[in-house]
């Protein structure tokens, strides 16, 4: 398994050797093991998502409460998605930095992502499935959303206007509004969640 940063520093591509044959294709699309090796911290899981998302639907922007925040790696198991990744930490070097890669089964890449990082994607097809690997269960009152409609996440409304969202999601505020509001998480405290969680 090859893993790369991204540039979003705390977020890696992971792309697995991929072994077809006559049957079909088999692939370890998930090793914990080297995952640590690479990021030189732990990921545990403790919980698993599975999203199956229409044509054109946006799933984000979302993130965590830190401590203890989510970390996610997160796999396109059928159909293919633009996954997003932006550093929504309050006073990190890289805050708004924004990257996406294209998930779909064939090349069988993931996306690993840090507590603190904000994640959507758009499935840019019919029945896009998407399956999470995430480090703390989900609490409601520790989740939250920036708008996807936000300039920086353009890449995302391309062309302008044309995804589809959840209630929560299109009423989201944009990243600028909810640093004012003091719901993003701090790069601080991102840091000691990191310094805990070395390998």
């Amino acid at each position: 398994m090859q893993i790369t940063p991204l540039a979003v520093p705390g977020a890696w591509l992971c792309e697995p050797k991929v072994f077809p044959d006559d049957r079909g294709s088999f692939r370890e699309w998930f090793r914990g093991d080297l995952l640590a090796a690479e990021t030189g911290r732990r990921f545990e899981v403790v919980q698993a998502n599975h999203s199956v998302s229409g044509l054109d639907v946006v799933r984000g922007v979302h993130y965590a409460d830190v401590p203890a925040g989510q970390a996610k790696l997160v796999f396109c198991a059928a159909g293919s998605a633009l996954d997003l990744v932006v550093d929504l930490r309050v006073g990190s070097p890289t805050f708004g930095v924004v990257d996406t890669v294209h998930l779909e089964p064939v090349r069988s890449a993931a996306v690993f992502l840090s507590e603190g990082l904000g994640h959507a994607f758009r499935a840019l097809e019919d029945a896009t499935a998407v399956v999470y690997l995430l480090s703390s269960p989900y609490e409601p009152a520790k989740e939250h959303a920036v708008s996807p409609a936000d300039p920086m996440f353009a890449a995302l409304d391309d062309p302008p206007g044309s995804f589809r969202l959840s209630p929560r999601d299109a009423a989201a505020p944009s990243v600028v509004t909810a640093a004012e509001m003091g719901t993003l998480p701090s790069y601080e405290s991102c840091l000691t969640r990191y310094d805990e969680l070395r390998t």
